[in-house]
């Protein structure tokens, strides 16, 4: 006896609620989905520190010592220029802008338009943000030039280095100076 095979229907694939799925977990994902910008700081080595220590003479370091409580500018380096005290436990960082402003304008008429350096010192527990923040502060401003903001120019050739001990600790506070 033969078998008769009956032919089978062919089920109809329904995607529909797949589809609908990937329409609503695509915008989702691409809503959640985290943008994030690297951006490459280029600092030097404490070159400038060395040839200052080398060449006292021609110590002409611009520096900036990091304190927990307040910011030197120091030029030449161990020649306090300005102390600029912390604002509401915070570093400020629109004074420092503005000091270290004046100072190119003062290099300006001096001269010294070139000088594009700076030495930043830091105590050893300053936080990896504050870094940054100094960095960007010294290395341009905001300015207005025909209607337009523009970041301009202030010392973008950036060396680090710790900042010198405060000598005499149980008296008056005095900077051990210049660079190390």
């Amino acid at each position: 006896m033969r078998r008769i095979k009956k032919a089978k229907d062919e089920a109809e694939l329904d995607i529909t609620s797949f589809m609908n799925l990937m329409i609503v977990l695509v915008p989702v994902l691409l809503l959640n989905m985290v943008f994030s910008q690297t951006t490459v700081l280029e600092i030097k080595l404490p070159e400038a520190a060395q040839h200052a220590i080398e060449n006292p003479k021609e110590n002409q370091a611009l520096e900036l010592i990091a304190r927990d409580d307040y910011l030197l500018v120091n030029f030449p380096a161990g020649v306090n220029q300005a102390k600029i005290d912390n604002v509401e436990g915070q570093y400020d960082y629109e004074t420092l802008s503005k000091t270290l402003q004046n100072l190119k304008q003062w290099f300006a008429d001096n001269g010294k338009a070139d000088k594009k350096d700076i030495v930043i010192l830091l105590q050893k527990d300053t936080s990896y943000q504050k870094l940054v923040t100094l960095m960007d502060t010294v290395r341009s401003y905001k300015a207005e030039l025909m209607m337009d903001v523009v970041n301009a120019e202030l010392f973008p050739d950036i060396s680090l280095g710790d900042a010198p001990e405060i000598a005499n600790a149980g008296g008056p506070q005095t900077i051990a100076g210049g660079v190390k």
